[in-house]
């Protein structure tokens, strides 16, 4: 019963949701004010509007800020069309602006190839590793 009880379920990434920022544009924690995926939520690849919650003091962004992001890892199971699932610990974001251009110059940690499929060629370029 305790390990039901300790089990998060993990949902769509949606309205007051916090998210870490993987780039260098000077953000540390982001909350998600709108998906613009429609009434659901947003998944991998999926942009969102966010307000700066944590920042850098010397930061391209700061806190209070209301920016836009990629969704590059979403701790919900996402299904791949050759049977295999891609999950992740966390909901992290990489910072654009609203025309879809990077903030930041680097992005850390693994991201999805299915960034792909959505247009986000530029995050996979300069990403460390692609899962």
């Amino acid at each position: 019963m305790a390990a039901f009880l300790s089990q998060q379920i993990r949902t769509f990434i949606q309205m007051r949701t916090n998210l870490k920022v993987v780039d260098n544009s000077g953000a540390k924690r982001v909350m998600c004010i709108q998906s613009l995926r429609g009434k659901k939520g947003a998944r991998l690849g999926d942009m969102i509007i966010g307000s700066v919650k944590e920042a850098q003091p010397r930061g391209k962004v700061k806190k209070g800020d209301v920016v836009y992001g990629v969704v590059v890892r979403a701790a919900m199971k996402k299904g791949r069309s050759d049977g295999s699932e891609v999950q992740f610990d966390d909901n992290a974001v990489v910072l654009v602006n609203k025309k879809g251009e990077l903030i930041g110059t680097r992005v850390f940690g693994p991201v999805p190839h299915e960034l792909r499929k959505k247009k986000h060629l530029k995050i996979l370029a300069l990403a460390e590793h692609i899962v």
